[in-house]
């Protein structure tokens, strides 16, 4: 296993979140890697200007994606894909990979945010039809199996398409930090609060269909949030994620600078579903003839962890200080994976990490990611 986690460092492909049937960019990342043959495009607000010609690398942007790259890195909720960029150049994956001569990708959508269908998704849709379409992409371009790595929602998509058996054909292994699959026991006050008040459900009946973090409906939300007893929101991230042990004050700050990213408030909803109902199902549309409509049955169909195959290599990280992936909930998680061949399923736990160090930790490229 150890060995086939190490060559996840060959080439990689960062995705941020997309909503289904978008068109998708590309920019590729590395110094001394040659032009490609697409057209670059002039983006002079993309995220080599803002994120890496500070960092002194070359980087292009281009339509679709690089026929490189063997390994997708897949952010969570609230997140997009500049998370993988935040480090300095010394601690991050990303420009690791780009001083050893290998490709950096990342892919973004175009549709408009400002069109509802934009925001017509849950993480269903991402499972059903944006993974299959990078998987599918990569895969072809580049006739090599691949490999993935997930944080947080980029977890709950991966267990969720393996649970179904979708591009075992195409998967070499699978790195999973905070998973994300039962979450019914979550801690985070500020997620708890809005589940069991049904706050995205309310800002959905209003028509506010884009959660957005910084947007004026969702500050007041917080707000609200905040004001309510046993919720202390001085410290927002910690707040949401746990008490975070390896983020300095600069990469919090830069953080700041470029995330939180708005998701929908629907798949908000399906998440809260989750929270409720302890199980891991598709989105519930509320009623038994939407349900039966959407899937032929009254209540959603589940996502059966212990249907993935016992003999795909995951390495599964998690931490004690977590507020979101709550060790409980990996228990679980670890429970329905009790087959798994013995050689296949590594385990990591750190007693300090929240949610938030497995990806912006000071020492995460030491201590999590083992790809060296």
């Amino acid at each position: 296993m150890a060995n086939a986690l190490a060559t996840i460092i060959l080439r990689l492909t960062l995705l941020c979140r997309s909503a289904t049937g978008a068109r998708t960019k590309a920019s590729a990342l590395g110094s001394q890697q040659p032009p490609s043959s697409l057209d670059a495009l002039a983006d002079d607000n993309g995220i080599c200007q803002s994120m890496v010609d500070p960092q002194n690398y070359d980087c292009e942007e281009h339509t679709l994606a690089e026929n490189y790259g063997p390994a997708i890195l897949q952010h969570g909720v609230f997140m997009d894909g500049i998370m993988w960029l935040l480090l300095p150049a010394d601690k991050l994956l990303a420009f690791l990979l780009a001083d050893n001569n290998f490709d950096v990708c990342r892919g973004h959508t175009s549709l408009s945010p400002d069109d509802p269908a934009y925001w017509d998704w849950t993480w269903d849709n991402l499972v059903s039809s944006d993974l299959p379409a990078v998987f599918n992409y990569v895969y072809d371009q580049t006739a090599q199996k691949l490999h993935y790595v997930g944080h947080s929602q980029g977890t709950l998509m991966a267990l969720a398409a393996f649970s179904r058996e979708q591009f075992l054909v195409m998967l070499r292994a699978a790195v999973l930090h905070s998973p994300i699959a039962y979450i019914g026991q979550m801690t985070s006050p500020i997620a708890r609060s809005a589940v069991e008040n049904f706050l995205a459900e309310a800002l959905y009946q209003l028509g506010v269909y884009e959660f957005d973090p910084r947007g004026d409906a969702v500050v007041k939300l917080l707000q609200d949030i905040c004001q309510k007893t046993g919720v202390d929101c001085t410290y927002l991230l910690t707040s949401f994620t746990g008490p975070k042990c390896c983020l300095n004050s600069t990469i919090v700050n830069v953080f700041l600078d470029h995330e939180p990213q708005p998701t929908s408030t629907e798949n908000l909803i399906h998440l809260a579903q989750m929270v409720r109902d302890g199980k891991i199902s598709m989105y519930d549309y509320g009623n038994e003839g939407q349900n039966i409509e959407h899937y032929g049955q009254a209540t959603p169909p589940l996502y059966n962890m212990s249907s993935i195959p016992n003999n795909l290599p995951f390495f599964l990280s998690y931490g004690r200080a977590d507020a979101l992936s709550d060790m409980r909930d990996v228990k679980l998680l670890l429970d329905s994976l009790k087959d798994h061949d013995g050689d296949k399923l590594v385990t990591q736990y750190r007693v300090d990490y929240a949610h938030a160090d497995f990806v912006m930790g000071e020492n995460a490229r030491e201590v999590v990611l083992i790809l060296r």
